[in-house]
Formats: structure tokens, sequence, C-alpha cells
């Protein structure tokens, strides 16, 4: 049974860089410990805003620290259980151009890979549709360049 609710407030980073032929796009992704592909993401730390909390998920996440954060996406909820908690997590998404592309993103202990993808093949991979959504809308930021 449900005993409490708790709010969980995280912030994270579609983050972006275009291929070396300058044709396409490609996505950094990570793989988490129950091996689904998500975005660079954690917890929003007392007196943090949620962009303070994106850039630094990315530095600690993907050793990434030569970027710049272009515009806020949108805001994404998941809820699960976690033993008689409920947990209402709220996910602030920005999108954020990696400027440095010869900076290797470099995993933390805990995840299971973290690597570039095409665009497509980050749309395939992406285990989250509000996700996917938001890097559809990303793309069409980036394109036009409105961000």
């Amino acid at each position: 049974m449900i005993q409490e609710i708790v709010r969980e407030p995280t912030a994270g980073g579609i983050v972006f860089r275009l291929s070396k032929d300058k044709k396409d796009l490609e996505i950094l992704l990570i793989q988490d410990s129950k091996n689904r592909w998500t975005i660079p993401k954690g917890h929003i730390e007392p007196g943090e805003t949620a962009k303070q909390t994106a850039v630094r998920e990315i530095g600690e996440e993907a050793g990434l620290f030569h970027i710049n954060v272009l515009c806020w996406l949108g805001k994404i909820h998941f809820k699960y259980r976690r033993l008689d908690k409920l947990v209402l997590m709220t996910t602030q998404i920005y999108l954020v151009h990696s400027l440095d592309p010869r900076e290797t993103p470099t995993k933390e202990k805990w995840m299971n890979g973290i690597k570039w993808f095409s665009f497509a093949d980050a749309l395939d991979a992406i285990e989250y549709e509000d996700i996917e959504k938001l890097m559809l809308i990303a793309k069409k930021k980036i394109r036009s360049g409105e961000y």
C-alpha cells in the first residue's frame, strides 16, 4: 500500500552536436543500469536552478563541460513506486549544444553505456516517448535556428 507521496524535481538535457559532415545532428544518450537509453539528468539540489542542474548533471554523467544551454524544451512527468512510496518525478529538459568535438563523453560507474547517436538512431534507442517528442521539437528548433 502507498504510504507516502514523494515529489522529485529533476533536470537534464538533450545534448546535440553536428556530425562531422555537418549534415546530421547527433544526440548523446546514456544507458542506465537497466539498459535503457535516456538523456543525462538528475536531482535538483537545494539552491540550484533547473538549468544549473542540467549543466551539472551533463558534466557529471557525461563528462562534457564545453556546452551551451540554448533553451528550455519542456517538462515531463514520471510516476513510479518505490516500496511504499509513490514517487512523482518531474524533469525539466533543456536543449544543450556540445561545443567541443574533441571532448569525449565518459560514463559514470553505474551506467552501462554512453554514446553519440545519429538523430534517427537516438529516436529509435530512447525508451521514453515524452523525451522522443521533445527531441523532435529540439530538431525543429535547431534546424530553424529558433531558440
